[in-house]
């Protein structure tokens, strides 16, 4: 059974990667954790034997996925029986003010859409990954970037994750 249970949703692993970032962090604290994919079958057991969940989803298109909202209706008392965190993933948070959970649309919104209330919420900027992207992809998000001041670059990826800041709040899933 692991102490800590980090249950992710994402598309091109940026999620992922800072779910790992925390949990190497608690390891090298001597704290037992489990990663999972949101929409991994063993993810509502092991929800039922760890003592601390966080959950982590990334924002595309102006939306968190679908699995996410379902995944907390369906184990909506295992999330509240537990010391819970959520944290969003975004371009968006790149910019001062919109790096956390007050100054996010996206964590208002997701706030407005369920009723689950984690006892901590974070956001990270996210990573832009234009080689990952098909054509379509690059161009739309080129312009988005474009208009909001984003680097345009298409020949470069750019991380814009405060990983620092991930490391310091992995120690505040125990408050």
């Amino acid at each position: 059974m692991a102490e800590i249970l980090f249950l992710y949703a994402t598309r091109e692993g940026q999620t992922r990667r800072i779910c790992q970032c925390m949990a190497d962090e608690l390891r090298a604290k001597s704290h037992g954790v489990q990663l999972l994919p949101l929409d991994d079958e063993r993810s509502p057991d092991a929800l039922a034997q760890c003592r601390i969940v966080v959950l982590g989803a990334s924002i595309h298109y102006g939306h968190f996925p679908d699995a996410l909202y379902e995944f907390i209706e369906r184990n909506r008392s295992g999330l509240d029986a537990r010391n819970s965190t959520f944290f969003c993933v975004n371009l968006t948070a790149r910019k001062p003010g919109k790096d956390s959970p007050e100054g996010s649309a996206y964590t208002r919104k997701f706030l407005k859409k369920t009723t689950w209330r984690p006892k901590r919420m974070a956001v990270f900027a996210g990573a832009l990954l234009y080689s990952r992207y098909t054509w379509y992809e690059r161009l739309i998000i080129r312009l988005i970037m474009w208009i909001t001041n984003g680097p345009t670059d298409t020949s470069r990826d750019v991380d814009f994750t405060d990983w620092d800041r991930v490391r310091r709040f992995s120690n505040s899933v125990f408050e």
